[in-house]
Protein backbone atom coordinates (compact mmCIF):
# COMPACT_ATOMS: atom_id res chain seq x y z
CA UNK A 1 0.00 0.00 0.00
CA UNK A 2 1.03 3.31 -0.70
CA UNK A 3 -0.11 6.49 1.73
CA UNK A 4 -0.29 10.26 0.09
CA UNK A 5 -0.99 12.72 2.63
CA UNK A 6 -3.02 15.71 0.68
CA UNK A 7 -3.78 13.46 -2.23
CA UNK A 8 -6.88 15.24 -3.00
CA UNK A 9 -4.99 18.49 -3.63
CA UNK A 10 -2.91 19.82 -6.18
CA UNK A 11 0.19 18.22 -6.76
CA UNK A 12 -1.29 14.98 -4.31
CA UNK A 13 -3.71 14.01 -6.88
CA UNK A 14 -1.38 14.54 -9.85
CA UNK A 15 0.85 12.11 -7.81
CA UNK A 16 -2.24 9.86 -7.48
CA UNK A 17 -2.98 9.78 -10.83
CA UNK A 18 0.78 9.01 -12.15
CA UNK A 19 0.96 6.11 -9.51
CA UNK A 20 -2.45 4.91 -11.29
CA UNK A 21 -1.32 5.24 -14.77
CA UNK A 22 1.93 3.17 -13.36
CA UNK A 23 -0.81 0.25 -12.22
CA UNK A 24 -1.04 1.36 -8.42
CA UNK A 25 -4.52 1.24 -7.34
CA UNK A 26 -3.46 0.32 -3.62
CA UNK A 27 -3.36 3.70 -2.43
CA UNK A 28 -4.05 5.59 0.71
CA UNK A 29 -5.25 9.10 0.68
CA UNK A 30 -5.45 11.44 3.76
CA UNK A 31 -6.99 15.06 2.84
CA UNK A 32 -9.56 17.29 4.31
CA UNK A 33 -13.03 16.81 2.28
CA UNK A 34 -14.69 20.03 4.16
CA UNK A 35 -14.40 22.02 1.19
CA UNK A 36 -16.03 19.52 -1.21
CA UNK A 37 -14.91 20.66 -4.88
CA UNK A 38 -11.59 19.22 -3.92
CA UNK A 39 -13.16 15.49 -4.62
CA UNK A 40 -13.21 16.23 -8.24
CA UNK A 41 -9.12 16.19 -8.44
CA UNK A 42 -9.56 12.26 -7.34
CA UNK A 43 -12.77 11.27 -10.27
CA UNK A 44 -10.81 10.26 -12.33
CA UNK A 45 -8.34 8.16 -9.84
CA UNK A 46 -8.24 5.00 -7.93
CA UNK A 47 -7.79 4.50 -4.39
CA UNK A 48 -7.94 1.74 -1.90
CA UNK A 49 -9.05 3.38 1.69
CA UNK A 50 -9.46 7.25 2.39
CA UNK A 51 -8.87 9.34 5.94
CA UNK A 52 -9.90 11.77 7.12
CA UNK A 53 -6.56 14.35 7.93
CA UNK A 54 -7.45 14.83 11.74
CA UNK A 55 -8.40 11.33 11.90
CA UNK A 56 -5.23 9.73 10.63
CA UNK A 57 -3.50 12.56 12.77
CA UNK A 58 -5.47 11.10 15.92
CA UNK A 59 -4.09 7.57 14.64
CA UNK A 60 -0.82 8.70 14.75
CA UNK A 61 -0.72 9.89 18.32
CA UNK A 62 -2.73 6.99 19.73
CA UNK A 63 -0.35 4.27 18.04
CA UNK A 64 -3.87 3.04 15.27
CA UNK A 65 -2.19 3.93 11.96
CA UNK A 66 -2.14 0.86 9.61
CA UNK A 67 0.74 -0.58 9.37
CA UNK A 68 0.91 -1.92 6.00
CA UNK A 69 2.59 1.02 3.91
CA UNK A 70 5.47 0.69 1.09
CA UNK A 71 5.79 4.12 0.51
CA UNK A 72 4.76 7.75 2.09
CA UNK A 73 4.49 10.09 0.00
CA UNK A 74 3.78 13.37 2.01
CA UNK A 75 2.11 16.15 -0.23
CA UNK A 76 -0.60 17.55 2.85
CA UNK A 77 0.19 20.92 4.52
CA UNK A 78 -1.48 24.31 5.18
CA UNK A 79 0.09 25.82 2.13
CA UNK A 80 -1.45 29.55 2.49
CA UNK A 81 1.48 32.03 2.66
CA UNK A 82 -0.53 34.59 4.20
CA UNK A 83 -2.22 32.60 6.94
CA UNK A 84 -1.18 34.36 9.81
CA UNK A 85 -2.64 31.30 12.27
CA UNK A 86 0.94 30.65 13.59
CA UNK A 87 -0.65 27.80 15.76
CA UNK A 88 -2.78 25.88 12.91
CA UNK A 89 0.25 26.24 10.70
CA UNK A 90 2.66 24.52 13.12
CA UNK A 91 -0.17 22.38 14.01
CA UNK A 92 -0.16 20.73 10.71
CA UNK A 93 2.77 21.53 8.56
CA UNK A 94 5.36 20.88 11.77
CA UNK A 95 3.51 18.74 14.05
CA UNK A 96 1.85 16.20 12.19
CA UNK A 97 5.00 15.86 9.67
CA UNK A 98 7.16 15.14 12.67
CA UNK A 99 4.76 12.10 14.02
CA UNK A 100 4.53 10.87 10.41
CA UNK A 101 8.42 10.60 9.99
CA UNK A 102 8.44 8.98 13.23
CA UNK A 103 5.57 6.30 12.46
CA UNK A 104 7.88 5.83 8.63
CA UNK A 105 11.13 5.64 10.96
CA UNK A 106 9.68 2.91 13.59
CA UNK A 107 8.21 0.93 10.97
CA UNK A 108 10.93 1.37 8.17
CA UNK A 109 9.51 3.24 5.94
CA UNK A 110 10.35 5.53 3.23
CA UNK A 111 9.37 8.56 2.95
CA UNK A 112 9.53 11.44 0.40
CA UNK A 113 7.62 14.81 1.81
CA UNK A 114 6.96 18.28 0.18
CA UNK A 115 9.19 21.30 1.66
CA UNK A 116 9.24 24.74 -0.14
CA UNK A 117 11.34 27.07 -1.73
CA UNK A 118 9.41 29.71 0.67
CA UNK A 119 12.26 28.55 3.42
CA UNK A 120 14.74 30.95 1.17
CA UNK A 121 12.52 34.32 1.22
CA UNK A 122 14.38 36.63 1.07
CA UNK A 123 18.02 35.21 -0.18
CA UNK A 124 19.04 35.24 -3.52
CA UNK A 125 20.76 31.90 -3.42
CA UNK A 126 19.28 28.58 -3.97
CA UNK A 127 21.29 25.74 -2.45
CA UNK A 128 19.95 23.61 0.08
CA UNK A 129 22.41 25.50 2.76
CA UNK A 130 21.26 26.99 5.92
CA UNK A 131 23.04 30.20 5.14
CA UNK A 132 20.66 30.66 2.34
CA UNK A 133 17.45 30.14 4.43
CA UNK A 134 15.62 32.93 5.41
CA UNK A 135 11.39 32.59 5.56
CA UNK A 136 9.45 35.60 5.35
CA UNK A 137 6.46 34.47 6.87
CA UNK A 138 5.01 31.26 9.03
CA UNK A 139 4.36 29.32 6.01
CA UNK A 140 7.71 29.18 5.03
CA UNK A 141 9.23 29.27 9.01
CA UNK A 142 7.06 26.05 9.29
CA UNK A 143 8.57 24.71 6.09
CA UNK A 144 11.77 25.20 7.61
CA UNK A 145 11.40 24.38 11.00
CA UNK A 146 10.34 20.82 10.01
CA UNK A 147 13.37 20.60 7.24
CA UNK A 148 15.66 21.38 10.14
CA UNK A 149 14.29 18.51 12.36
CA UNK A 150 15.11 15.78 9.64
CA UNK A 151 18.13 17.14 9.62
CA UNK A 152 18.75 17.02 13.35
CA UNK A 153 17.66 13.11 12.76
CA UNK A 154 19.47 12.76 9.31
CA UNK A 155 22.27 10.46 10.84
CA UNK A 156 19.81 8.26 12.93
CA UNK A 157 17.95 7.35 10.13
CA UNK A 158 16.47 3.73 10.20
CA UNK A 159 14.79 4.60 6.42
CA UNK A 160 15.34 6.98 4.14
CA UNK A 161 13.86 10.65 3.64
CA UNK A 162 13.73 13.01 1.45
CA UNK A 163 12.60 16.61 1.22
CA UNK A 164 11.56 18.58 -1.73
CA UNK A 165 11.97 22.59 -2.01
CA UNK A 166 8.67 22.86 -4.77
CA UNK A 167 9.27 26.21 -6.59
CA UNK A 168 6.22 27.75 -7.83
CA UNK A 169 4.54 25.04 -8.99
CA UNK A 170 1.47 25.04 -11.66
CA UNK A 171 -0.90 22.78 -13.27
CA UNK A 172 -3.82 21.10 -13.78
CA UNK A 173 -6.25 20.11 -10.25
CA UNK A 174 -5.43 22.79 -8.96
CA UNK A 175 -8.93 25.05 -8.84
CA UNK A 176 -10.03 24.27 -5.97
CA UNK A 177 -7.23 26.58 -4.47
CA UNK A 178 -8.78 29.83 -5.37
CA UNK A 179 -6.44 32.71 -3.82
CA UNK A 180 -3.52 30.18 -3.85
CA UNK A 181 -3.72 28.75 -7.25
CA UNK A 182 -0.33 29.20 -9.26
CA UNK A 183 -0.60 32.33 -11.72
CA UNK A 184 -1.58 30.38 -15.05
CA UNK A 185 -5.11 29.57 -13.12
CA UNK A 186 -5.39 33.48 -12.31
CA UNK A 187 -4.36 34.68 -15.39
CA UNK A 188 -6.70 32.50 -17.38
CA UNK A 189 -9.51 33.71 -14.91
CA UNK A 190 -8.81 37.36 -15.57
CA UNK A 191 -8.68 36.58 -19.23
CA UNK A 192 -12.45 35.16 -18.91
CA UNK A 193 -13.17 38.16 -17.11
CA UNK A 194 -12.00 40.58 -19.22
CA UNK A 195 -9.65 40.09 -21.67
CA UNK A 196 -6.36 41.94 -19.71
CA UNK A 197 -3.96 39.85 -17.56
CA UNK A 198 -2.52 42.28 -14.76
CA UNK A 199 0.64 42.32 -13.60
CA UNK A 200 2.85 44.15 -10.98
CA UNK A 201 4.37 47.22 -12.61
CA UNK A 202 8.60 47.41 -11.44
CA UNK A 203 9.70 46.50 -8.38
CA UNK A 204 13.10 45.27 -6.05
CA UNK A 205 15.20 46.55 -9.67
CA UNK A 206 12.92 45.02 -12.13
CA UNK A 207 10.88 46.22 -15.04
CA UNK A 208 7.32 46.16 -14.96
CA UNK A 209 6.26 42.50 -15.45
CA UNK A 210 9.66 41.96 -15.14
CA UNK A 211 10.12 40.00 -11.85
CA UNK A 212 11.37 36.76 -12.04
CA UNK A 213 10.25 33.27 -10.75
CA UNK A 214 11.27 29.35 -11.69
CA UNK A 215 8.11 28.21 -12.60
CA UNK A 216 8.01 24.57 -12.31
CA UNK A 217 5.25 22.41 -14.08
CA UNK A 218 3.36 20.20 -11.71
CA UNK A 219 4.16 16.95 -13.89
CA UNK A 220 7.62 17.50 -13.32
CA UNK A 221 7.16 17.55 -9.60
CA UNK A 222 5.43 14.15 -9.64
CA UNK A 223 8.35 12.84 -11.70
CA UNK A 224 10.62 14.12 -8.94
CA UNK A 225 8.81 12.59 -6.53
CA UNK A 226 8.36 9.23 -8.38
CA UNK A 227 12.19 8.94 -8.82
CA UNK A 228 12.87 9.39 -4.95
CA UNK A 229 10.27 7.03 -4.18
CA UNK A 230 12.02 4.49 -6.05
CA UNK A 231 14.09 4.00 -3.44
CA UNK A 232 18.31 3.62 -3.99
CA UNK A 233 19.01 7.24 -3.85
CA UNK A 234 20.57 9.38 -1.18
CA UNK A 235 18.12 10.59 1.90
CA UNK A 236 18.16 14.43 2.20
CA UNK A 237 16.78 17.62 1.16
CA UNK A 238 16.62 18.64 -2.70
CA UNK A 239 15.65 21.51 -4.83
CA UNK A 240 12.31 20.84 -6.64
CA UNK A 241 11.89 23.15 -9.84
CA UNK A 242 12.96 23.97 -13.23
CA UNK A 243 16.48 25.19 -12.54
CA UNK A 244 15.28 28.23 -15.13
CA UNK A 245 13.63 31.36 -13.66
CA UNK A 246 11.04 33.00 -16.00
CA UNK A 247 9.46 36.88 -15.92
CA UNK A 248 6.10 36.68 -15.13
CA UNK A 249 5.53 38.88 -18.47
CA UNK A 250 6.66 35.19 -19.90
CA UNK A 251 4.10 33.19 -18.03
CA UNK A 252 1.35 35.87 -19.06
CA UNK A 253 2.31 35.81 -22.84
CA UNK A 254 2.01 31.63 -22.62
CA UNK A 255 -1.33 31.73 -20.97
CA UNK A 256 -2.19 34.27 -23.82
CA UNK A 257 -1.35 32.31 -26.49
CA UNK A 258 -2.85 28.76 -24.74
CA UNK A 259 -6.20 31.24 -24.96
CA UNK A 260 -5.42 32.98 -28.42
CA UNK A 261 -6.35 36.32 -26.63
CA UNK A 262 -5.72 38.66 -24.82
CA UNK A 263 -3.17 41.71 -23.19
CA UNK A 264 -0.85 42.65 -20.26
CA UNK A 265 -1.69 45.79 -17.91
CA UNK A 266 0.40 46.62 -15.32
CA UNK A 267 -0.81 47.53 -11.72
CA UNK A 268 1.06 49.42 -8.80
CA UNK A 269 2.90 47.24 -6.15
CA UNK A 270 0.98 46.67 -3.63
CA UNK A 271 2.23 48.18 -0.20
CA UNK A 272 1.24 45.44 1.99
CA UNK A 273 3.71 43.41 0.06
CA UNK A 274 6.34 45.11 0.40
CA UNK A 275 9.19 43.57 2.45
CA UNK A 276 7.42 40.25 1.64
CA UNK A 277 7.99 39.52 -1.27
CA UNK A 278 10.20 36.88 -3.66
CA UNK A 279 11.04 39.03 -6.63
CA UNK A 280 13.12 35.97 -7.97
CA UNK A 281 13.49 33.09 -7.56
CA UNK A 282 15.32 29.74 -9.40
CA UNK A 283 16.25 26.37 -8.31
CA UNK A 284 19.79 25.33 -8.05
CA UNK A 285 19.53 21.64 -9.20
CA UNK A 286 23.16 20.63 -8.81
CA UNK A 287 22.04 18.38 -5.51
CA UNK A 288 19.27 16.95 -7.57
CA UNK A 289 21.14 15.95 -10.57
CA UNK A 290 24.20 14.42 -8.93
CA UNK A 291 21.32 12.24 -6.97
CA UNK A 292 21.03 11.22 -10.14
CA UNK A 293 17.80 12.73 -11.36
CA UNK A 294 18.24 14.04 -15.31
CA UNK A 295 14.89 14.73 -16.86
CA UNK A 296 14.64 18.09 -18.76
CA UNK A 297 12.08 20.63 -17.63
CA UNK A 298 9.13 21.23 -19.13
CA UNK A 299 9.37 24.83 -21.23
CA UNK A 300 6.85 27.19 -19.43
CA UNK A 301 5.04 27.72 -23.26
CA UNK A 302 4.37 23.72 -23.48
CA UNK A 303 3.79 23.48 -19.56
CA UNK A 304 0.86 26.07 -19.67
CA UNK A 305 -0.06 24.75 -23.01
CA UNK A 306 -0.80 21.52 -21.14
CA UNK A 307 -2.52 22.59 -18.23
CA UNK A 308 -4.82 24.68 -20.23
CA UNK A 309 -5.77 21.96 -21.96
CA UNK A 310 -5.98 19.14 -18.91
CA UNK A 311 -8.28 21.96 -17.41
CA UNK A 312 -10.79 21.89 -19.92
CA UNK A 313 -10.93 18.18 -19.80
CA UNK A 314 -11.38 17.74 -16.68
CA UNK A 315 -14.19 20.35 -16.92
CA UNK A 316 -15.78 18.25 -19.14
Amino acid sequence: MILVTGGAGFIGSNLVKALNDQGHTDIVVVDNLKRSEKHLNLGDCTIADYFDKQEFFDRLLANRAPTHFSHVFHQGACSDTVESDGHYMMYWNFAFSRELLDYCQHHMVPMVYASSAATYGASTAFTESPENERPLNVYGYSKLAFDQHVRARMSKLRAPVVGLRYFNVYGPREQHKNRMASLVHHFRRQLQQGDVVKLFEGSHGYGPGEQRRDFVYVGDIVKINLFFGEGNHPAGIFNAGSGQSASFNDLANAVIAAEGRGRIEYVPFPEDLKGKYQAFTEADLTKLRDAGYNEAPTPVMDGVRMTLEEVKRLRG
